[in-house]
């Protein structure tokens, strides 16, 4: 291939795809750059490779939300959820310093290692909810980036932080960002409440929410009441100390 032609394909390949995002190679071939190309294209300092099969243009600084719009887009069921969901959707506490992001998604996947080299993050795998929970169900890009990655609704992500009270998520700081989920949506919540699969989950919701006097518990509590059940829920938290959720 000739120099001018060659030249012209990084042109091209430049006008396609923002910077500051990776490529991989469906997005190399979707220009004509195949995969022996892009390997001159990396030994001539034009692209720098990231890992197999996925590269970035040279001197580039990856953009986190453009990471993330771009692995939403290649793994089904990725999502911002839990903790860093709420914040994003304005339910925050504190300003972390360095912020974790909270990522979930289904269990054969892996965030990339050059994803993880970069960005704080936790993956979680756990499937919170049944399978009677339509498929994307309460997962929206935030409404200033339409394009961008899904983010849970607060509903989702409320139950999302909490089913990771006592692993990753403290208790009193679980609290405090429910304390500011005082307009959930009913009829978001009610089909996540009926699919999830963790009791321990739907009695935080529902217990604490009456206990902070926020003004949806009560409705929360008659959706879920036959799942409760009457006995009390106890477990020991990573750092010794006991949780116990009373019934009602």
């Amino acid at each position: 291939m000739s120099s001018s032609k060659r030249a012209s394909l990084i042109k091209r390949l430049q006008s396609s795809f923002p910077r500051e995002k990776p490529l991989d190679t469906r997005d190399l071939t979707s220009v004509g750059v195949y995969p022996e190309l892009a390997y001159r294209y990396v030994q001539s300092g034009w692209l720098e490779r990231l890992g197999r099969g996925m590269f970035m243009f040279a001197g580039d600084q990856l953009q986190p939300d453009r990471c993330l719009e771009f692995l939403g887009q290649r793994i089904p069921g990725f999502h911002v959820g839990g903790k860093t969901a709420l914040a994003w959707r304005g339910l925050r506490h504190n300003v972390a310093f360095k912020e974790t992001l909270c990522l979930w998604g289904p269990k054969q996947s892996r965030l990339p290692g050059w994803f993880q080299e970069r960005f704080p993050s936790r993956y979680t795998t756990r499937e919170l909810f049944d399978e009677k929970l339509e498929a994307g169900f309460a997962l929206n890009p935030l409404p200033e980036s339409p394009d961008g990655v899904p983010v849970s609704d607060p509903e989702r992500g409320l139950l999302e932080m909490l089913s990771e009270v006592g692993v990753q998520q403290g208790i009193e700081e679980a609290r405090n960002i429910m304390e500011l989920a005082s307009h959930l949506r009913m009829e978001t919540l009610h089909p996540l409440l009926r699919a999830c699969r963790q009791i321990k989950t739907i009695r935080l919701c529902v217990l604490w929410a009456k206990e902070l006097g926020l003004p949806w518990a009560d409705k929360a509590w008659e959706m879920v009441a036959d799942r409760i059940g009457t006995s009390r829920w106890v477990t020991q938290l990573k750092n010794g100390r006991t949780l116990i959720l009373k019934p009602r």
